[in-house]
């Protein structure tokens, strides 16, 4: 079995061309325990924040990593290392895998395209050669490279020796809260039989996820049998230009050192715990019909039908609770008159005729109402504010919700994020949704609103705050009674 230097200096010497690898050979040496130069040395002890050096390949490594650093690249040289250099046993007949998973498709490609590239630059490599299509090369040798967007359904399937989790930092699946960690719990039954090897690769974003539990778990110990490896930019990949780096730390120091710095974000933290959602989810009801003398009101988070959805959401109050009644969406691609037709029915259903909703497309979406005799009004609030309003209800357990999978995990995800000038705002994740958790949100909290204004000669107490301190939910979000 050919050491991994050997092949990086040799066979993939030519795809790799003339630039400065030596943090990454500092990496792949540490990964499968090989010799390091006095430098490499130095690389992997700042990096790992370890002393001791590695007398044995690791099994599972982790890499926090800035932007830039070439990590969709070594994560090409992996897959195609242990695709064809290491043996693996397999039945005859079987194909093994070697399983690349990105962020997206059109990532996933970019390392499939990097792994055909750096087998079709030797004579002896092109050879290996069997077959490809858009995401997969599969070997001669009976061992298959995959690229798969990250689904949890894709990783099921043939043995796999070695995963690789591509930028796992940004995942994001609107079915599950934690998609890394469902789709590490899928590999993991796939690489019993074999000693393979599991990689995660990525820029880091906030403090959770799996990427920030191996960090916090396994980095700086020099007796874990994890490694994990952080390093800013600059330090990965020498050739990047100084200048502009420092020009987004002028920027936007925060961002840079996420985005540059192999830094987890400061500033961000989960905004919902997914345990207080879960207390005041009302279990298997996933609509509520409409009573006679109840007054409901609507909410709707409108869309041009090309991207993202087109919601809407019915609320009302019930004493000291307010009660989210039902749920729509439509995902895109639609027609938005279409969507709004079904829409005035569903509110007319619940006798809602005047409805609030999000400030999109200026009159449009406004006229398409008016049309079937729903009267739209634009919130004042902005969706950040909504998302701040309803937290303390939630939080209170004041609200009663949908058990509404899809809500649930776009409420859970929910970022909130502090400014330079202290001011909060919440939002979800890039490349991430949240049309379903906003139109919910504005439903309730328009509700409190009627409440707040029905009952305005004598108040209405919707939080009780740290030591019993009445808090009411208005226009601009959770404030204190006046005297």
């Amino acid at each position: 079995m050919k050491c991994l230097r050997e092949i990086i200096e040799g066979p993939f010497a030519e795809w790799l061309g003339g630039d400065d690898w030596t943090p990454w050979f500092a990496f792949l040496s540490a990964l499968r325990a090989e010799p390091m130069s006095s430098l490499e040395a130095s690389i992997y002890r700042k990096c790992t924040g370890r002393e001791t050096l590695p007398t044995k390949p690791f099994n599972e490594a982790w890499v926090v990593a800035g932007r830039r650093a070439r990590k969709s690249a070594v994560a090409a040289v992996l897959g195609c290392y242990f695709a064809v250099y290491l043996k693996w046993p397999r039945a005859s007949g079987e194909t093994v895998r070697v399983l690349i998973v990105a962020v997206s498709k059109d990532q996933a490609k970019l390392v499939r395209n990097y792994c055909e590239a750096i087998l079709e630059s030797r004579p002896g490599l092109k050879r290996l050669i069997g077959a490809t299509d858009a995401e997969s090369i599969t070997l001669t040798n009976g061992i298959q490279i995959q690229c798969v967007a990250n689904s949890f359904r894709s990783i099921r399937g043939p043995t796999v020796v070695c995963a690789i989790f591509e930028e796992l930092a940004f995942w994001y699946d609107e079915r599950y809260s934690n998609p890394d960690k469902e789709i590490l719990r899928a590999v993991r039954p796939s690489m019993l039989t074999v000693p393979g090897a599991l990689l995660g690769i990525s820029s880091p974003y906030s403090k959770r996820g799996l990427l920030y539990e191996k960090y916090r778990t396994h980095h700086g110990r020099d007796d874990a049998k994890v490694l994990v490896w952080q390093a800013d930019t600059q330090t990965m990949n020498p050739q990047v230009d100084a200048d502009t780096i420092a020009d987004a730390y002028a920027d936007d120091p925060v961002a840079a050192a996420a985005e540059y710095g192999g830094q987890f974000r400061s500033d961000l933290e989960g905004f919902i715990a997914r345990e207080a959602l879960d207390a005041v989810v009302s279990p298997n009801v996933y609509e509520r019909g409409q009573i006679s003398g109840v007054r409901y009101v609507g909410f709707c988070d409108p869309s041009g039908g090309s991207r993202d959805s087109f919601t809407a959401a019915v609320a009302h109050v019930d004493g000291d609770k307010t009660i989210l009644d039902a749920v729509r969406e439509k995902k895109a691609p639609f027609s938005p008159d279409a969507v709004v037709e079904e829409y005035a029915n569903f509110f007319k259903g619940y006798r809602v005729m005047s409805i609030r909703g999000d400030r999109y497309s200026g009159e449009f979406v406004r006229e398409l109402f008016r049309k079937r005799g729903i009267e739209y009004q634009v919130s004042t609030q902005s969706k950040s504010d909504i998302y701040l309003a309803t937290l303390p209800a939630i939080n209170s357990g004041l609200v009663e919700l949908l058990d509404n999978k899809q809500m649930l995990t776009q409420l859970s995800m929910l970022e909130r994020r502090t400014a330079r000038g202290g001011h909060d705002s919440v939002d979800h994740p890039p490349n991430a949704h949240d049309d379903v958790a906003n139109a919910a949100c504005g439903a309730l909290v328009s509700a409190l609103r009627e409440k707040r204004l029905e009952s305005v000669e004598i108040g209405l107490p919707v939080v009780l705050g740290p030591g019993n301190k009445i808090t009411w939910i208005g226009e601009r979000g959770p404030r204190e009674p006046e005297r």
